[in-house]
């Protein structure tokens, strides 16, 4: 029986960096025949197109960087995720290992459950999970509510939730992990960092270990990513998860996700402070897309968590392609209307 295709799944919340983490995988792959399985939040595929822009991938392979976008895995695991995962298999003569990036908003329990059905446990294993977090972003509670304010407010008032979703969300990441990267270490000072860190070593139930990582520090070993041979689908009772106990789990059903596709050029620095404003007047946590701009060959990338954005130019736009501003807002009670208007 040939050996089972090794698959690593990489979870963490929305903007940690995810996709800049599978993108330096693809480009320092060693040779390694690498398919990735894109989840994403939203209608738009920004994150699968932005690995196919990484220019490692020739044209004929493209085809092993594969798209989900109709629905968050953990909740269409069987109706998505299966089927697609099927058809990848058939390729497994031609593929070294998986990589799945899960959407921001997903509980990796349901899906690595998925590779005990029979149709997939033969085949295929999971490798391991890494959880990607961002660490400025915990530190200010952007994202990840603040513990130690909500356990404040619990005492205070007993009859508090003390726990939101996305809290419970950010706990079930770090519990499913295998190897935990802090990402973006160096937009905090070293005592925010070690705070952080404390902060994720308490949610961890077993001895992982964690990487710490700044956009300035050297690339992290594509070795460190792959390999644990952790067969996580045969060991999920030392992953504890809030849902458990449950056939299903719900998420929070105000977070949505809306996008607009745009005729029209915009200056980096005047849409940075129209988003930046944007993000005070409505609860966005991520913003993703393309922009063009005037003058500009090259295709600008946005990305914002919270209040904070960066850009920066991946490719020059194809010949057959329009030169669309196309970006994509992820939050609670979004008003569509509104975000809109703001372009128009």
């Amino acid at each position: 029986m040939a050996a089972k295709i090794p698959v690593t799944v990489i979870t963490g919340f929305l903007g940690s960096g995810k996709t800049t983490l599978v993108r330096h995988l693809l480009q320092n792959n060693q040779g390694r025949r690498i398919a990735v399985l894109v989840n994403e939040f939203g209608e738009l595929g920004i994150d699968g197109e932005l690995l196919r822009s990484c220019q490692v991938c020739p044209e004929d392979e493209t085809s092993n960087i594969v798209e989900l976008t109709n629905g968050c895995l953990c909740c269409t695991v069987q109706e998505e995720f299966l089927p697609t995962m099927l058809e990848l298999l058939k390729r497994r003569d031609s593929l070294d290992c998986i990589v799945i990036e899960t959407s921001g908003l997903a509980l990796p329990k349901p899906l690595i459950k998925a590779f005990r059905w029979h149709e997939i446990r033969n085949a295929a294993t999971v490798d391991g999970v890494i959880t990607v977090v961002d660490c400025e972003a915990v530190s200010t509670g952007t994202l990840a509510a603040d513990l130690q304010a909500v356990e404040t407010q619990r005492q205070a008032d007993p009859n508090l939730d003390h726990e939101t979703p996305l809290q419970e969300l950010f706990e079930d990441q770090l519990a499913c992990a295998d190897l935990v990267i802090l990402n973006k270490t160096d937009l905090v000072d070293l005592e925010t960092q070690e705070k952080v860190r404390s902060l994720v070593e308490q949610e961890l139930p077993r001895a992982v270990k964690i990487v710490e990582n700044g956009r300035n520090d050297r690339e992290i070993d594509p070795n460190l990513l792959l390999g644990f041979n952790a067969a996580v689908e045969d060991n999920l009772a030392s992953r504890p998860s809030h849902h458990d106990d449950e056939e299903e789990h719900d998420h929070d059903d105000d977070i949505q996700s809306t996008h607009l596709i745009l005729d029209k050029s915009f200056d980096p620095n005047q849409l940075r402070s129209r988003l930046e404003k944007l993000v005070q007047e409505q609860e966005i946590y991520r913003v993703k897309g393309f922009v063009a701009v005037p003058d500009k060959p090259m295709r600008l990338v946005v990305q914002g968590v919270g209040s904070r954005f960066e850009h920066f130019y991946d490719r020059p736009w194809r010949s057959d392609e329009l030169r669309q501003t196309r970006l994509v807002f992820i939050g609670k009670d979004l008003d569509s209307t509104q975000l809109a208007a703001k372009f128009a």
